[in-house]
Order: C-alpha cells, then sequence, then structure tokens
C-alpha cells in the first residue's frame, strides 16, 4: 500500500529546532518525498534506509535523535521493528501509516513507545508527533534505567529466559552464586545446570509457564562451579508476545540445610523415645512370688496387674507339664500314703 505523505498546511510553516531524523522503508518517492518535507520543515537527515533491517546494520553519517519509520504493513506496526530500531540507535520513533492502518497502529502504540501519524497530516501534527515519540522515549528510558539499576543490585537472582531454552540476561547475583560468569551461563541450555534428578520436573514447569501459567515457589537445584549444589526457590511469569519468561530465584540452600538438620533431628528423638518407651515396658517382678511392681511401688499378682493395664480377661487351666510335676505328682504322694 503506498502512503500520501503530502503534508496539508493549515498554518504557516516555521522553522523548530534541528533534530536529526532517520527515515526508514517505504518505497524510493516516498523516502525522497518525506526527505525533502523533512529538509523543508528546518529538520536534518540523519540517513535514508530502505528497510528495518538495513537500519539495524547502516551506518549513518549522524547519529539519530529520532528514526521515521514509513509503513504499510501491519506488521511493521507490531511493535517488533520499533523495539529493534530503538535499541539499535536508542532514539524515539514515529510511525507514518496510511489511514486504513491507523486502527491497528494505534492499538500497537498502547503496548510501544512510539508514536504514530495518519496521512494527511499537517506540519504541527508532525511536530506534535515527534515531540510525544520523544517524550515517551525519554520516559521509557528513564523507566529502564531505573529498572537497571534495581536488576543489577538485587540480592535475589533475576533473569530472563527465552521460550527456546536459553537465559537472554541475568543479574550479577548470578555469578556471585554460581562462580560460572553470566557468559558462560548464557552459552548453554539452561536445563544443563539443573541437577539431573530435578530436571524432568524442571521441564514440566518450564513448559507449563511457556504456556501461560505461573511458577510459585518452585524448587530445584542449581549446579555451582565448583561442581557442588545450591537449591533455588522460583517465582516466574511469561511475556508471550517477546517469548520470554521473567523469573527471580532466591538461594535458599541454607534454608533446606537447617530443615534437613531438623529433620534429622526430630528422627534422632522419636528413636530416642521408642528407645525409652521400650525401657519403660520392662517390668520389675519379684524372683519369688512372681509378683510385678507398679509405679507406684505396689505388688500386684500378674493377673491383676494384666488386668489393670489392658482389657484382658483370664481363665485358669493346666498347663502340660506343671499337670506332670504338679498334679500328678501330688496325686501320686496321696496314693502312696
Amino acid at each position: 500500500m503506498r502512503l500520501d505523505l503530502t503534508l496539508t498546511i493549515k498554518e504557516p510553516v516555521t522553522r523548530v529546532a534541528l533534530q536529526n531524523i532517520l527515515i526508514v522503508a517505504g518505497t524510493p518517492a516516498e523516502r525522497a518525498n518525506l526527505e525533502s518535507r523533512l529538509i523543508a520543515f528546518g529538520y536534518q537527515i540523519a540517513g535514508v534506509v530502505s528497510s528495518v533491517h538495513a537500519a539495524l546494520t547502516a551506518t549513518v553519517p549522524r547519529e539519530p535523535d529520532l528514526a521515521m519509520l514509513i509503513s504499510a504493513m501491519p506488521g511493521e506496526t507490531s511493535g517488533i521493528a520499533v523495539d529493534d530500531l530503538q535499541r539499535r540507535w536508542k532514539c524515539a520513533v514515529v510511525v507514518l501509516v496510511s489511514a486504513v492502518e491507523e486502527t491497528r497502529a494505534r492499538a500497537a502504540e498502547t503496548r510501544h513507545p512510539f508514536e504514530c501519524i495518519a496521512e494527511p497530516f499537517t506540519e504541527r501534527e508532525l511536530r506534535t508527533g515527534i515531540e510525544l515519540a520523544t517524550l515517551k522515549y525519554d520516559q521509557m528510558r528513564t523507566v529502564r534505567e531505573m529498572e537497571d539499576r534495581y536488576f543489577a543490585n538485587s540480592i535475589d537472582m533475576l533473569c530472563f529466559l527465552d521460550f527456546n531454552g536459553y537465559f537472554k540476561r541475568l543479574n550479577p547475583a548470578w555469578e556471585h552464586t554460581l562462580g560460572f560468569t553470566r557468559e558462560e551461563l548464557m552459552s548453554r541450555p539452561f536445563i544443563e545446570f539443573v541437577h539431573p534428578d530435578d530436571r524432568e520436573r524442571t521441564l514440566q514447569q518450564n513448559a507449563l509457564v511457556r504456556g501461560g501459567g505461573q511458577a510459585l515457589a518452585f524448587e530445584n537445584r542449581y549446579l555451582c562451579k565448583d561442581g557442588s549444589y545450591r537449591w533455588f526457590l522460583w517465582n516466574a511469569t511469561p511475556d508471550s508476545s517477546q517469548r520470554v519468561i521473567y523469573s527471580m530465584a532466591r538461594d535458599i540452600t541454607v534454608r533446606k540445610q537447617a530443615q534437613e538438620e531438623r529433620e534429622q533431628l526430630v528422627l534422632q528423638l522419636q528413636c530416642a523415645l521408642a528407645e525409652v518407651k521400650r525401657l519403660q515396658e520392662i517390668l520389675p517382678i519379684c524372683s519369688y512370688c512372681k509378683r510385678i511392681r507398679d509405679d507406684g511401688n505396689d505388688w500386684h499378682t500378674v493377673e491383676s496387674y494384666i488386668s489393670m493395664h489392658t482389657s484382658s480377661l483370664f481363665s485358669h487351666g493346666i498347663c502340660p507339664s506343671c499337670l506332670a510335676t504338679e498334679l500328678e505328682a501330688k496325686l501320686g504322694s496321696i496314693s502312696a500314703d
């Protein structure tokens, strides 16, 4: 779709402060038309390139203060091109669109810091658009600088994990905790640093987050450069539009060690209590009368002691041994008499 870049003049032309503008994309005629009009309104041209890709690799005579993207394609206003231009040139971006693409461009404008201008536009609309784009970019840069300071100084480990499984950005806390440099950590798939016993459930959690879920208080172990492992507690959320997972990890190794020590101590106490209970089950019994002594130092027959401490009932009989040694012996003695 060809853009009509004619400026509708509704007021006298006034000169504005010099600003270097990089013209990006559009047809040769559109680029030439826009260049001549920007010069007429007092702007300087930092360079003219045929595409976003060319703008990312080109060397221009002047560093641009602003990139002006001539966009006739919906994909150009998705924000990706804007983000690429801002990262490359560290400048504000204005997107010029046709009237039919204005609605789509405005929707992208709410998610990305650029200003959209639809044709036909006046000189005032052009100047206002440039000023607004510059203001948006300055605000975004201020926020990012604050984020960078927080990112750099955070005690917790912060990271951007690409959907393809590689770290895109790590803060210095990773180096302090694991001993690897950030370059080493970003050069290999993240899963290679996870303890082998934790990898399967870590990949399951990663797939869940990539699908739109969140990781809340997820625990796993990460490899240190010295060969040891440390426990991490994770919170993570995805950004599907950028295909990245934003994560924060906290080193909980000391807490896990303390927990294991407590569990060992509880186990030892349970064993000790079981031993005490076993010792308490040893009953003092008289060697002669076979009575049992209770906790109150009273002596009871075996039958009465068991009846007091259990629900057992007794029936009396004679075992074969006693029958031979006691009853038959006595009966034999009586017969002899």
